[in-house]
């Protein structure tokens, strides 16, 4: 038998995120050792199932490595985890709550996790053909279907936004629709992702420094397919829909051009003024597919806006929508999770901002400032009056790619969005059970 070491780990309090972020570090100081086991306690005694699922998230969420593209593998000798419940004497905890907490947690992380390697993997790997066969895997888990339509069937659908975007990559468009559909369920759910596996700008075209991390374009469209994996694993009482509008944003002869005039799957025109701002097309066409799905909740996830970043940082989504409890109710969420966010709110006179001349709207805003709020605004343009107090934006552009180590989270990807939407969902069905 080896001998026994113990390994301290600094703790600012012990609110689950802190016991993640111990955890996580934890587990990077002992990936640079030859240990294979550990041990550790729950850290509490008035409610360990939390503090379960902090150090499960923590360790699972820490031990993400993206090796891929590495000629040499260096993986943990790390075998075995056990969490002790000797320390929740003064607390009745069952083995069998323990192991719920556990399981979930573990489901929570492992989603986040899925979504952080879509994300980094290339965009010569992850087109948005390979990008819809990563989404058919998924009905792999019960009562998962997998619907993947064409540019034909964009044509169909008067999609021309979302095609105009596609024009001058030579990777074909996919629209995805993943659908969890349990028996009696409670409510219907429906995502929907950003998926520009690249985005050089188009015309408008992206300094080169700026071109480099946009692999994470898609990352809405990750989160909301691990959103959905999730769900499904936790077999979640919800009919949950994940809807993916795949491409590219490249330059070429056919590439669309400021200056053009589109019309949406709505009807609504609208004057193209900077090809970058260009998922904001994808989504406009794809909210309005989602629409004709009578959704009880209405989200939408993308990296939209630098200007989301310089509002609220690095790390941190932005929340938007016209329903403030619905907006309450997810900051919630995103805290218990451990995600930071902010909500920024709509304001009436920004939407001038998006005044055409020549068509209903522009794409971009006259103004410099504001930028978030005004994307989200121009997306209000395609929501239709019965689920506006249904629906919210979520700008993820912050906390997506990092190309830095922050928290518990690795450089790359964070899977941005996952956990709070899980855990939005989680917190629902408890007060439906109320």
């Amino acid at each position: 038998m080896g001998e026994s070491k113990t390994l301290y780990v600094g703790c600012d309090s012990l609110d689950a995120d802190e016991i993640r972020l111990a955890a996580s570090k934890a587990l990077e100081a002992l990936k640079k050792t030859n240990v294979r086991t550990v041990a550790i306690g729950t850290y509490s005694n008035d409610c360990p199932g939390i503090n379960i699922k902090a150090l499960v998230e923590g360790f699972i969420l820490g031990s993400y490595t993206f090796d891929t593209y590495k000629s040499k593998k260096e993986p943990s000798k790390l075998e075995t985890i056990t969490i002790c419940l000797e320390d929740c004497s003064r607390v009745d905890l069952s083995l069998e709550t323990a192991t719920k907490a556990l399981r979930a947690a573990t489901i929570v992380a492992e989603a986040t996790n899925f979504a952080k390697a879509i994300v980094n993997a290339t965009p010569e790997d992850m087109t948005p053909i390979a990008l819809a066969e990563m989404a058919q895997t998924l009905t792999s888990i019960p009562n998962v279907t997998c619907k993947v339509m064409d540019e034909t069937f964009l044509k169909e659908q008067g999609m021309n936004a979302f095609l105009a975007v596609n024009r001058a990559s030579v990777h074909p468009p996919r629209l995805i629709h993943l659908t969890y559909k349990p028996e009696n369920a409670k409510k219907r759910l429906v995502y929907v992702g950003k998926g520009l596996t690249y985005d050089s700008g188009g015309l408008s075209l992206k300094p080169s420094e700026h071109m480099v991390t946009m692999k994470a374009d898609k990352s809405g469209a990750a989160a909301v397919m691990a959103i959905l994996k999730g769900a499904a694993t936790l077999a979640l009482p919800y009919e949950i829909h994940a809807i993916i509008g795949a491409t590219e944003n490249m330059i070429g002869g056919n590439a669309y051009k400021p200056d053009d005039v589109l019309v949406a799957k709505n009807g609504k025109t609208i004057e193209v003024r900077n090809t970058d701002a260009e998922g904001r097309l994808v989504l406009a066409d794809c909210l309005c597919y989602a629409q004709e799905l009578g959704p009880d909740l209405l989200v939408d996830m993308a990296t939209l806006t630098g200007a989301c970043v310089v509002a609220l940082g690095e790390y941190t989504t932005g929340i938007m929508g016209h329903s403030s409890e619905l907006k309450h109710s997810m900051l919630k969420a995103s805290t218990a999770s451990g995600e930071l966010s902010g909500s920024l709110p709509f304001n009436k006179y920004l939407k001038k901002l998006l005044k055409s001349s020549v068509a209903d709207m522009s794409n971009i805003s006259t103004s410099r400032y504001g930028g978030a709020i005004t994307a989200g605004l121009f997306l209000d343009n395609f929501i239709e009056e019965a689920h506006k107090d249904k629906w919210l934006h979520l700008d993820i552009a912050g906390p997506a790619y990092i190309e830095k180590a922050w928290g518990y989270n690795q450089f790359g990807a964070s899977g941005a969005g996952v956990r709070m939407n899980l855990y939005w969902m989680i917190d629902d069905t408890k007060r439906g059970d109320q």
